[in-house]
């Protein structure tokens, strides 16, 4: 895991952003979507048009019996800012000898800066896999468990998880990869596209979704 390019990578915020201009679309009445982050306004559940269409495909390509559960889309900065700078403090306050500095990178691990969030452009989605009724199959760890809670189990490529929990990560990652999605290695349930964490990761010159409005 050592070679993990986390969000907080310089070569993250230097990917330059050319705006598309896509709407948010409301994934509500297209996939599965669950209400355990739900806001007043639904923001949870909209996402830049092009990475919902790509969800579509993505949930096409699955097994019989296995079905796209969306947690979390879009995210408004303010909401950004308090998850970061909340999760920042507790590492913090649970090791007193760590610099800020070191506080801002170990965070960037579980929740990304505002500068650089996916989750503010609408181009990244928290998801899972469940079955027809909507029960959730076992992933290793539950979407959002951090790296202390789960024992580092919330990494993507963690191996101290079940040989079913490990099938289940890889039939999640066949269906997203060839619908142009790419992983946050530290959080199995994090994809992106358009972003500039996905630009990087794919070679791509801009992001092509900046900061969104909703």
């Amino acid at each position: 895991m050592c070679d993990i390019v986390l969000i907080s990578d310089p070569r993250v915020s230097a990917i330059p952003v050319q705006e598309s201009g896509e709407v948010l679309a409301d994934v509500r009445g297209r996939l599965r979507v669950d209400s355990r982050l739900a806001d007043a306004d639904g923001a949870y559940a909209h996402l830049r048009a092009g990475l919902l269409a790509r969800l579509e495909k993505a949930e096409s390509l699955l097994p019989s019996g296995y079905h796209l559960l969306i947690v979390e889309g879009f995210r408004p900065i303010p909401t950004q800012h308090r998850y970061f700078t909340e999760y920042r403090d507790e590492l913090l306050a649970a090791n007193p000898e760590m610099s800020p500095e070191e506080a801002h990178v170990l965070a960037s691990r579980y929740v990304s800066p505002v500068n650089v969030a996916p989750h503010t452009a609408g181009a990244a989605v928290d998801l899972t896999l469940c079955d027809p009724d909507g029960v959730e199959y076992d992933m290793g760890t539950q979407v959002n468990d951090n790296p202390e809670q789960s024992d580092g189990a919330c990494y993507t490529g963690a191996t101290g998880i079940s040989p079913e929990a490990r099938r289940h990560r890889d039939l999640l990652a066949a269906a997203l990869e060839p619908s142009g999605l790419v992983n946050y290695p530290t959080e199995w349930w994090h994809w992106s596209y358009g972003d500039r964490y996905w630009a990087l990761m794919t070679g791509a010159r801009s992001a092509v979704y900046g900061p969104a409005t909703f």
